[in-house]
């Protein structure tokens, strides 16, 4: 069964050799209780811990069941503690956060025996040695000779085939030692039973067999077992263990099992010792459990650094998520454009600034000519190189409108048509007076009324009456728009006679605004300048703060064609270009023309939804496709195109009081607030009336100096798309479904650039086909469209990124910091449960199973503070969330995504496998016979 061979053990120290043991030759039967005797230092304890493979020996052999243990290597001696050996120690060696039945179970658990044969095994073990009925007591809750009970349970737990006993009834006293003494006897009547004691009564009275040691010798052994005797008692061992195993493998034959059945059945048999992962957390689990309030501080501790970073991604997601859910909004209000002249806003971005353009070395005690004339000649010729020009042919509109229509919800070709100078509308003057001026004349009476006070200067009060959208076409969809807007009253324009309001998300639209469409009286409007101005003609009653949608709704304007509102008028001077008259006044228009004329009428009134922050339309005035193809129809041959000949763009302009060559002029009478209605009633009552030729009168009064109001002369700048007769589109608005098909629609813009087809189909990424109407040249001109909104959002998106990098750089030291504490804590906790390491290890527990050991606590411990920063972080998202309603009125969902949150979660399980992979390798390394001395 065992044989010790010329067994030798000597210890080295710095000083010194001991030898515990000096050539020690014995033998040992199957079946006996062998007692070991002899003084403190003799080598008794350390007979035993070769004998039960916990120590090495120096030189000798020692054989088990006939196989030398020369060669054996770390696996050999684990299987062989596990199998072989079970060990009853003096102080007991319980794991105190476990139960006994827990403590019992862990041999087998390390064997890779089941759950339910392991508990079963346990109990039956339990009960054997006395113990029924209290497998879950703490070995806090037992006494001294119930602790040893418990440990001999675990030594006999495994069938074992030795039996190694160190002092067992060291600590107990007289009556407990006698009933732990009958116990080892009765199992030694089955097994190798060897113990170390120091009491001869005992070994006299309970052993078959005394061994006196002394001095590392056998002085004497009462019952010797020769070589011989051992070698054929391991021989005839060995073939019954075959017998068995042969008988074994033909019962399964028999049962019809396969040979790959048989192979598992005799791989189960084979013996092994290995600790699970499972175990091992399961172990480090109940300890750490037992010292939860630690284990929750230290988990918080080591949360600190996962809530930074954690934070950091949760309000960048919250800001990316609020710049996504803004996106298809955006989007309405920033549509991808093409214009017939743009710039490469790219490239532009990627300008050098003066200083990297041009820098020049300082010499000491010189000032530095820095030549900013060849920085912005450079500037100049990069500038120019970077504006675009697109011809947009109709080809090329064509090919925009047989995009798939899945794509966009609408598509707005600009015709550059400025209403302003065409539509009329109706205005009461101080006396009662009404008059129907163009927008353009009742803008340029405001204008004037404005700049004749103190406060405004004709600056001021041309820039006051400049600001806002006026008027603009609306997309060509009617969900598109009730999608983003609530109809307050009335309905949405859609036909050519219909126009509709479209007020702000607070339902309010300028007074600016409201007095060029003509809602206002000129008396209202000029209580708005007195109370602006504070001047002492306000009156409050005369005030006009705010309009029903009944006063809105109805409003009529009157479109008249080019034709109707340009004359023609020969120069009053030899030599002079002549030009042409407008008509600021339908009064000016004749009764012939004005049956050319279209009446269009306010039809509904439209607001922002709540939900909506960049709506397609800003607040104004909106027609209908229909009216910009009647406008088009209508002054496609109208005269004045024929006094223009250069080219597309016609400008218009007064130099020193002389018209220039094609303008076309208009005056005001002069009104000046100032005067008292009460002395002079008559300087109140001012008309809109305007001069349509310019006279030889007004004409030299222009030319003064000196000029009164009245005669100061205005000028409309005109284009031909102003005036609807452009041949081509000045611009192309296309507001895409939603954020990602706006992807596809600069796919299909690209395309028309990169697209080598030619003929009349269009094949897109996903393998489908477009058909166009009129098939494509080859021969095209490249066409640059403008998509604002990819770079607003690219530009935040990086600017997220930068900061948010930033952030967490920052906020990774925290990280480092709570790595090396949750380090120096795994340390702590080797250092406590250094004789748990040694019980593991004398179980034939494997290094690595106590590296496991370890590594398992520092995974809980990692995933704790993980999972503590993932909450933290959670409950701060929802306050910030609210903070940041409250103080800055936005909607801003902070969040950790899911993914994050399980990123955040590794990475602290990753750092704290680390920081504990130092102490986990030191407590795998540690001598297990230290290791089980240690207090």
């Amino acid at each position: 069964m065992l044989r010790l061979d010329g067994i030798t053990k000597n210890y080295v120290t710095a000083t010194e050799t001991v030898a515990a043991l000096r050539g020690v030759s014995l033998s040992f039967r199957k079946n006996e209780f062998v007692s070991v005797l002899g003084p403190s230092g003799c080598g008794k304890t350390t007979l035993l811990n070769i004998i039960g493979g916990l120590d090495r020996y120096t030189d000798g052999n020692l054989f088990i069941g006939g196989r030398p243990t020369a060669e054996f290597g770390d696996r050999e001696w684990d299987v062989y503690r596990n199998h072989r050996v079970g060990f009853i120690f003096q102080s007991y060696n319980l794991i105190p956060h476990q139960t006994i039945l827990q403590n019992v179970e862990l041999a087998l658990t390390i064997a890779g025996i089941g759950r339910e044969e392991r508990v079963r095994r346990a109990k039956e073990t339990l009960d054997r040695v006395g113990l029924a009925g209290m497998y879950q007591k703490r070995p806090n809750q037992l006494s001294g000779g119930q602790c040893q009970r418990v440990a001999i349970a675990r030594a006999l737990v495994n069938d074992p085939e030795i039996l190694l006993a160190d002092e067992p009834t060291g600590a107990l006293d007289t009556v407990t030692s006698g009933q732990i003494m009958d116990l080892i006897r009765e199992i030694a009547g089955e097994r190798l039973v060897i113990m170390v004691t120091h009491n001869p009564e005992l070994a006299e009275q309970y052993s078959t067999r005394i061994v006196r040691l002394l001095d590392g010798l056998v002085i004497e052994d009462t019952n010797p077992f020769s070589a011989e005797d051992e070698i054929a008692e391991c021989e005839a061992t060995a073939a019954a263990e075959l017998v068995a195993d042969t008988a074994a493998d033909l019962e399964l034959i028999e049962k019809g099992a396969t040979v790959r059945e048989v192979k598992r059945a005799a791989r189960r048999r084979r013996e092994r010792a290995k600790m699970s992962f499972f175990t091992a957390f399961r172990l480090s689990a109940r300890n750490l459990l037992s010292k939860r309030r630690r284990t929750a501080l230290v988990g918080f501790a080591g949360s600190i650094g996962i809530i930074g970073i954690a934070l950091v991604l949760a309000i960048s997601a919250g800001i990316s998520g609020y710049i996504v859910s803004m996106q298809d909004d955006m989007l309405s209000g920033n549509p991808i454009t093409v214009t017939k002249q743009t710039y490469d806003y790219e490239a532009l971005m990627g300008m050098m600034t003066m200083e990297e353009k041009v820098k020049i070395p300082v010499r000491d005690g010189f000032v530095g000519a820095n030549s900013l004339i060849e920085y912005l000649a450079t500037t100049k010729t990069n500038m120019e190189s970077l504006s675009i020009s697109n011809d947009l042919t109709p080809e090329y509109i064509e090919y925009v409108l047989a995009m798939p229509k899945e794509y966009r919800a609408a598509i707005r070709v600009d015709w550059g048509i400025d209403l302003s100078h065409s539509l009329y509308t109706e205005r009461t003057l101080l006396d009662g007076t009404v008059v129907h001026p163009s927008i353009t004349a009742l803008t340029a009476a405001y204008s004037s009324q404005i700049a004749a006070t103190e406060t405004f200067n004709e600056m001021h009060a041309a820039y006051a009456t400049s600001l806002g959208n006026l008027m603009a076409e609306m997309p060509d969809n009617k969900d598109y728009v009730l999608s983003q807007y609530d109809v307050l009253a009335g309905d949405i324009a859609q036909g050519a006679n219909e126009v509709m309001l479209v007020v702000s998300k607070d339902t309010e639209l300028t007074d600016i605004t409201l007095a060029k469409l003509g809602y206002y009286t000129e008396e209202q409007f000029l209580n708005l300048v007195y109370n602006a101005t504070e001047s002492p003609y306000y009156d409050e009653a005369k005030r006009k703060p705010d309009f029903s949608y009944e006063e809105l709704l109805g409003k009529k304007f009157a479109f008249y064609p080019n034709d109707a509102i340009y004359t023609y008028r020969a120069s009053p001077i030899p030599n002079m270009p002549s030009s042409y008259a407008y008509a600021g006044d339908t009064a000016d228009i004749s009764e012939e023309e004005r049956g050319d004329g279209l009446s269009l009428s306010v039809v509904g009134i439209l607001r922002p939804k709540e939900t909506i922050s960049f709506g397609c339309l800003s607040a104004g005035l909106y027609y209908t496709k229909a009216l910009t193809d009647h406008v088009r129809t209508a002054n496609a041959d109208s005269e004045i195109l024929a006094a223009f000949s250069g080219g597309d763009a016609m400008m218009s302009g007064v130099a020193n009081g002389m018209p220039l060559p094609g303008s076309i002029v208009y005056s005001y009478t002069y009104f000046d607030p100032t005067v008292d209605p009460a002395t002079d009633p008559a300087a109140r009552k001012t008309s809109s009336g305007f001069v349509g030729a310019v006279g030889m009168e007004t004409l030299m009064a222009m030319m003064n100096p000196n000029a009164t109001p009245e005669n100061r002369t205005y000028t409309v700048t005109l284009s031909r798309a102003a005036i609807g007769a452009a041949e081509k589109p000045e611009g192309l608005t296309i507001y895409p479904t939603d954020f990602e098909k706006k992807d596809l629609v600069t796919e299909w813009l690209d395309q028309w650039n990169d697209g080598d087809f030619v003929g009349n189909t269009v094949t897109l990424s996903d393998g489908s086909t477009v058909t166009l109407a009129t098939p494509l040249s080859k021969d095209r001109s490249d066409v640059t469209y403008t998509d604002t909104l990819s770079l607003i959002i690219e530009m935040i998106n990086s600017m997220i990124k930068v900061v948010s990098t930033a952030l967490i750089c920052f906020t990774s030291v925290s990280l480092v910091v709570s790595t090396v504490m949750i380090g120096i804590l795994t340390h702590v906790s080797v250092v406590e449960r250094t004789k748990e390491i040694g019980v593991i290890r004398s179980l034939g527990g494997r290094k690595k199973d106590v590296r496991a050991l370890f590594n398992a606590e520092t995974f809980i411990i990692g995933f704790l503070a993980g999972l503590i920063g993932v909450i933290v972080t959670s409950l701060l998202a929802i306050l910030i969330n609210v903070l940041i309603k409250v103080f800055a009125d936005i909607t801003v969902t902070a969040y950790l995504p899911f993914g994050q949150a399980i990123l955040m979660i590794s990475l602290s399980v990753g750092l704290t496998l680390i920081s504990g992979l130092i102490p986990a390798s030191a407590a795998a390394r540690r001598d297990p016979v230290n290791a089980l001395r240690s207090e």
